[in-house]
């Protein structure tokens, strides 16, 4: 085997070759999210800082946002879209991410059967398209043609049941159970492989010193799989903010019935875009965009700056 030659300058330091191939490689994808990513979230955060006036555009600085904030009809809107994102986000936080730990947990026991197939099987609903989702769930839960019904019918809970997706105080509860379905593959999967990724000899001190079964889950593996329940939530929180395809596909852009299943997403496209009677406004649509990017900014610099800095000491 042959060095890579290197030179040697004045002081006898020794120059290492410059890598210029790594820039070659790199540029492709930079500017790819250059073009995808950072250059419409730069002209998203100047249009939130203009405003047509007189036909002309003008730049208003934080009149948009006053206007957001104030303005009883915008403001209203709003409030609104954010505390349903906020429900949505918790709904996810308390059902789908628990439900995936105990998954996770239950599918690691190596004497489980058939657990290949399982993780599979709770798996696919991500690779499902969220349109072919959305329609196969209001067919189930139709009150009219659904399945619901007779299903409750044959275990004697016919009369719990509702047209959830039909009534204000149920619908947003609804939405995000569907949603709770589809992707609790996700961190069902992200914390399986980070249970294997623990050391046998961990287990093996563990089970030394008479820690066995779900005692030894909640002693050992959890403190130890605590930074990819961190990453979970992050993304939980950053995909629930950014949601928008489920709510269109089941509740329509209105996020009906009378905006109960409406949140930061279905506005921004409302505002944006326009919809039935309302015009478009790109504006005040880049001003809700913005407001979005601010609220995922904060969480997740809370997360790397605070949160994760206190459970790095499990890390190995």
């Amino acid at each position: 085997m042959t060095d890579i030659p290197s030179s040697h300058d004045a002081t006898g330091l020794i120059k290492r070759p410059k890598r210029w191939h790594i820039g070659v490689f790199l540029l492709p994808a930079f500017i790819v999210y250059s073009a995808v990513m950072i250059l419409p979230l730069i002209e998203t955060l100047r249009l939130s800082l203009f405003n047509t006036v007189d036909g002309q555009s003008t730049f208003v600085g934080l009149g948009n946002f006053k206007v957001l904030f104030g303005d009883e009809r915008w403001s209203e809107d709003f409030w609104n879209a954010l505390k349903n994102n906020v429900i949505f986000f918790i709904i996810h936080m308390l059902v789908q991410n628990p439900i995936g730990v105990a998954l996770a947990a239950m599918l690691s026991i190596q004497k489980l059967r058939f657990a290949a197939f399982y993780r599979t099987a709770i798996f696919l609903p991500t690779l499902l398209s969220f349109v072919i989702v959305g329609f196969i769930w209001k067919l189930i839960l139709s009150p009219i043609w659904g399945v619901s019904p007779y299903l409750m019918d044959l275990v004697g809970l016919k009369s719990f049941f509702s047209p959830w997706l039909g009534k204000p105080n149920s619908a947003l509860i609804a939405v995000s159970l569907i949603s709770v379905w589809q992707y609790v593959g996700i961190p069902m999967m992200l914390i399986y492989a980070a249970l294997l990724n623990i050391p046998e000899e961990v287990i093996e001190a563990a089970e030394c010193d008479g820690v066995t079964g779900w005692s030894q889950f909640w002693k050992i593996k959890l403190p130890l799989i605590l930074p990819a329940i961190g990453i979970i939530s992050i993304l939980t929180f950053v995909g629930n903010f950014n949601a928008f395809d489920l709510v269109y596909t089941v509740q329509g852009a209105l996020a009906g019935p009378d905006g109960a299943t409406d949140i930061l997403g279905t506005l921004l496209y409302r505002t944006f875009f326009g919809f039935q009677l309302q015009l478009g406004d790109r504006s005040m649509g880049a001003t809700i965009a913005t407001v979005m990017f601010l609220i995922i900014l904060a969480g997740v610099s809370l997360y790397l700056f605070v949160i994760q800095r206190r459970i790095r000491r499990y890390q190995f």
